[in-house]
């Protein structure tokens, strides 16, 4: 697994121990995440799929892409398409995606590394493998989550920041024994890269076989721990959950995972998970495809801008600030 790895842990900041008087998060659900497929067809499992969004919240969908060995002339991506109202972050652990935007952006990300891009008022992008890696085939595994705006924040002009491995917070949890990268927020003293207009925190975290991890967590934020390898135990009772499988917990000051001393021979590095907290906005969400609004008019606001042409055409850059003009109520 290419994404940022520490060959001694014992260099890094420690997660200081959470208080007895904290309240451990319970678990609320576990469920698993049905696989599908997006874009041109690469394989996906639905992370969110059946949870409430009230419980969610922020947060609206993710996928996990992969894990998949493509061979020759295998890899695909996304068409052109549209996006409004939230960020989509998608995070590359194994394989290379190329992005390309209606403003002229665009980009690569690579192992460990993160894009985080504000659909705000509108764009239209493409995601894709490049040219040298259909050819070849290779390893590819990654996230895409979906963050929401508020209503306030909509209609931003849209951007993107790539976050390179090499920034991402790296700390370890008291036992020495869990690697967690923090991509966005501060967790145990160290912030993550990633600009958030919703206040959040994104961990991708690795716990080694017989390990345990307690973090202490924003009481104001929710959270959402997605199990993408390995077999492990969430929540201060330790109820039993593993691969492709989302735990949404409920309130406290901390949460407790651990992973399970016996691990099939694939996920000999123990239990990786990616974990989620943010504070719930608390709004109307209207969601259609590609369109996460407050109303159902809004939604259709966004389809009749998006055919007028007005997020831009595939490979055309048009000029910030013309996407659209303002929402009907």
């Amino acid at each position: 697994m290419p994404a940022v790895t520490v060959p001694d842990l014992t260099i890094l900041p420690r997660v200081a121990a959470v208080a007895p008087a904290a309240r451990q998060r319970a678990v609320r659900s576990i469920t698993t995440a049905p696989g599908g497929l997006e874009g041109e067809g690469f394989p996906v499992k639905r992370a969110f799929a059946g949870v409430d969004l009230r419980d969610l919240d922020p947060f609206i969908h993710m996928d996990e892409m992969g894990e998949v060995e493509y061979a020759p002339g295998e890899p695909k991506g996304t068409p052109w398409h549209p996006h409004r109202g939230f960020e989509t972050v998608t995070y590359i652990i194994d394989g290379v995606f190329d992005h390309h935007d209606s403003f002229g952006g665009g980009g690569t990300i690579t192992n460990g590394d993160t894009q985080w891009m504000t659909a705000g008022a509108g764009i239209l992008h493409i995601e894709a493998p490049p040219e040298h890696l259909v050819v070849s085939g290779g390893l590819f595994h990654g996230f895409q989550l979906w963050v929401n705006l508020p209503r306030a924040d909509k209609l931003k002009p849209p951007a993107y920041q790539d976050l390179r491995s090499s920034e991402v917070g790296l700390l370890t949890s008291a036992d020495g024994g869990s690697l967690l990268r923090v991509i966005a927020g501060e967790v145990g003293g160290v912030t993550g890269p990633g600009s958030t207009h919703t206040p959040m925190a994104m961990v991708h975290a690795t716990i080694a076989p017989g390990g345990s991890l307690e973090l202490p967590w924003r009481s104001d934020f929710n959270a959402l721990v997605y199990a993408m390898s390995g077999d492990g135990f969430v929540g201060p009772d330790q109820s039993p959950f593993g691969t492709g499988q989302l735990a949404v917990l409920g309130p406290g000051d901390a949460l407790r995972l651990s992973a399970a001393q016996s691990q099939q021979a694939r996920y000999a590095s123990g239990l990786d998970v990616v974990i989620l907290g943010g504070r719930p906005i608390r709004e109307p969400v209207a969601w259609a495809g590609p369109f996460v609004m407050n109303t159902k008019a809004e939604v259709m606001k966004a389809f009749e801008d998006y055919q007028a042409g007005r997020l831009g055409q595939p490979g055309h850059a048009i000029p910030h600030g013309t996407q659209g003009g303002t929402l009907d109520a």
